[in-house]
């Protein structure tokens, strides 16, 4: 059993128009405090990002920001965080939140959320790091993402090894015990695929 001291959620700066992204961040948040899982996260207090922070910071856990200067404002950094690193900018942002977290789950978000979680995702394919994904899909906001996925698949433009490298559930509960519990799949480097061309 994987044992997850802190998961990077990437979600959005937004909440959305449907109240249940709003509720699934926040079971998130309580179960993660619960668990004694700290959070790390964009930094922000708008939105699913805010609404997540404060759920985790209510119920007695922590909560790990990280921000761009140039972010700092516009997305108005969280004042109240367990602790928040400001960076220069958005690879470094990214690379310290992986770096931070033992896991990563993805709420709901727009296109920033798409990037992240696809980023490492793409570092999971590539070896250059063996930690969990989550994908946690409440109210199938992520059902045409993930046809889009199958579509790769069956077009040969996703290996069918890379299937395992994204868990998905629809329950917080289930999810936090899929990124502890799953074993990874051993997925090699694309350029020592024997089928790449």
């Amino acid at each position: 059993m994987r044992t997850l001291k802190r998961v990077c959620v990437f979600c959005g700066s937004h909440v959305g128009r449907r109240p249940e992204h709003l509720e699934t961040a926040r079971a998130l948040g309580r179960l993660m405090a619960e668990r004694g899982i700290g959070l790390v996260f964009g930094g922000g207090q708008v939105g699913l990002m805010g609404a997540i922070a404060d759920t985790v910071l209510e119920a007695g856990g922590e909560a790990h920001g990280v921000i761009p200067e140039a972010l700092a404002t516009r997305e108005i950094a969280h004042s109240g965080l367990t602790e928040l690193h400001v960076v220069p900018g958005m690879h470094e942002r990214k690379a310290l939140m992986a770096e931070l977290s033992d896991a990563f789950i993805a709420l709901p978000g727009g296109l920033g959320t798409f990037e992240e979680l696809f980023e490492v995702l793409i570092w999971s394919q590539l070896g250059f790091h063996r930690k969990p994904i989550g994908l946690l899909d409440a109210v199938g906001y992520y059902e045409p993402l993930r046809e889009l996925l199958r579509h790769g698949l069956d077009e040969g433009f996703i290996p069918k090894e890379d299937q395992g490298l994204l868990l998905v559930s629809s329950h917080p509960a289930e999810l936090l015990e899929k990124l502890t519990t799953t074993e990874l799949p051993e997925v090699p480097r694309w350029i020592q695929r024997s089928d790449q061309t």
